[in-house]
């Protein structure tokens, strides 16, 4: 299930850094690496790319690229309406492009997948953003109800550990 909104895709495997040792040697930086096996640094940063090292990363990412394929794949399977060489680019598309290309099943957002899987009754506890504090929840009424709601919803908090 997608959103219209939400972007789907990006199957591909990327690898970015920087090449700063002509920097640090303007710099009279000198860079001190130690390392308990002779290839854990192939990727610094401080020191020049080597035909090697750059050899060795490509091989890196075609390997997790071929994985991250076929974990779709394997999911996704006959649902797939694209070809590979159109899915598994890097790009990405909005929510229906991708219920085209086979990316998702349905369009929709998760309160109403909830109430689709679970029914109307279902409770939806929201996380994240400022929260009122408890004194300002509990003073608009002063109910019973109202107490007892802002204890249900303290509780489900702890429960998450909040």
């Amino acid at each position: 299930m997608a959103d219209p909104a939400s972007i789907l895709g990006s199957i591909g495997v990327i690898a970015a850094g920087f090449g700063f040792q002509e920097a640090i040697a303007r710099l009279g930086i000198e860079r001190r690496v130690r390392t308990a096996g002779t290839e854990k640094s192939f990727w610094d940063p401080f020191r020049e790319e080597t035909p090697e090292d750059a050899a060795r990363l490509k091989t890196l990412l075609e390997g997790l690229h071929e994985e991250f394929r076929a974990w779709v794949t394997s999911r996704r399977g006959a649902k797939l309406t694209a070809p590979p060489e159109e899915l598994f680019t890097g790009a990405f598309w909005p929510g229906r492009k991708a219920l085209e290309l086979g990316l998702a099943d349905r369009l929709g957002d998760a309160e109403g997948e909830a109430r689709r899987r679970f029914g109307e009754k279902v409770k939806i506890i929201r996380i994240g953003g400022p929260k009122p504090s408890l004194l300002r929840r509990l003073l608009p009424g002063l109910s019973a109800e109202a107490v007892i709601g802002a204890l249900e919803e303290r509780a489900a908090w702890a429960r998450l550990g909040l």
